[in-house]
C-alpha cells in the first residue's frame, strides 16, 4: 500500500525551500482535487506514510491537520484517515480577517475563476448613495459574476464600487481586490452581515444547486483606511460549500 501511495502522490523535493510538512500538504490536496485519491479512500497509516517518504511522523501528522482542518481529510475514531466525501470538503471562510475570495482559494491550493454576468459604470442609485456617502450623480462601478473554485460554482457576488477607486470597470480581472489595491483603494476594514437563505430560480440555476437548495447571503460594506467607504458587495455563497468560522474573546472585566 505504502509504494503504491507514493507513486501515487509523488516525491518530495528535498531541494525546495518549503518546508517537508508543506509540499507534503500540497501533494496530497492535489492528488485529492483531481482524483488520485478518491472520496472516502483511507490513507496509509501515519508510520507506514512517514517511512516511505523519509519523513518523520511529526512531518506527517503536521500536513495531515491541516488537510483536515481544510475539509479535505477526515478523521474516523478507530479507524484511520479518509479523503473527505465531496460535500465534506467544504472551504473555511474566517470573519475575522478582510481577504478576497481569490485569495481565499488560493491559500487552499484551490483555483479561483470567475464568469462575468456583468460589468459597467453608471451614476449612483440613491440607496447606493447612501450606503457609500456619495454625492448624488457620481459615479460607480458594478460588477456581477458567479465565483468558482477548481471549476465547480461557489458563490454569486455583486459589487459596487466607488468611481474614484479605479479608472475604469475593465481595471477588474480575477480578483476585485488585487485590482483596487493597486489603485490604492483596498478596504482595510469592513462591516459585514450574514444570514441564511434558500436559492430558488435563477440563483440556483446559476450555482447548479436544487431550487431551495441552502445558502449564505453575505452583505459587505469595506472602508479605506480614512474611514471612507469604497464597496458594497452582496455574495450568495453555496450553504453546502462552506463554513464560515469567528474567532470570539472575551472582553476584559
Amino acid at each position: 500500500m505504502a509504494a503504491s501511495f507514493l507513486r501515487l502522490i509523488g516525491e518530495l523535493d528535498e531541494q525546495s525551500r518549503a518546508p517537508l510538512y508543506q509540499q507534503l500538504r500540497r501533494a496530497l490536496r492535489a492528488a485529492i482535487e483531481d482524483r488520485r485519491l478518491a472520496a472516502e479512500e483511507a490513507l496509509p497509516p501515519e508510520r507506514e506514510i512517514a517511512e516511505e517518504f523519509g519523513v518523520s511522523r511529526i512531518t506527517v501528522r503536521k500536513a495531515l491537520d491541516a488537510l483536515v482542518a481544510e475539509g479535505m481529510l477526515t478523521r474516523r475514531q478507530g479507524a484511520g484517515t479518509f479523503v473527505a466525501a465531496r460535500e465534506e470538503a467544504r472551504v473555511e471562510k474566517s470573519f475575522s480577517k478582510l481577504s478576497s475570495f481569490s485569495e481565499d482559494m488560493v491559500s487552499r491550493g484551490r483555483r479561483p475563476e470567475s464568469v462575468w454576468l456583468s460589468r459597467a459604470s453608471g451614476a449612483v442609485t440613491p440607496e447606493e448613495s447612501l450606503t457609500l456617502g456619495l454625492s448624488p450623480g457620481a459615479l460607480v462601478y458594478r460588477f456581477n459574476r458567479i465565483r468558482y473554485a477548481d471549476g465547480e460554482p461557489m458563490a454569486l457576488e455583486h459589487s459596487t464600487i466607488a468611481g474614484f477607486c479605479l479608472p475604469s470597470e475593465m481595471a477588474v480581472g480575477e480578483s476585485l481586490y488585487e485590482a483596487l489595491d493597486r489603485h490604492s483603494a483596498r478596504p482595510v476594514r469592513a462591516l459585514q452581515r450574514l444570514r441564511a437563505v434558500l436559492f430558488t430560480g435563477e440563483r440556483a440555476k446559476l450555482l447548479g444547486v436544487e431550487d431551495g437548495a441552502p445558502g449564505l447571503f453575505i452583505e459587505r460594506r469595506g472602508f479605506l483606511k480614512d474611514g471612507r467607504p469604497v464597496e458594497v458587495t452582496q455574495s450568495y455563497y453555496r450553504g453546502d460549500a462552506y463554513d464560515f468560522v469567528a474567532e470570539l474573546n472575551a472582553s476584559a472585566s
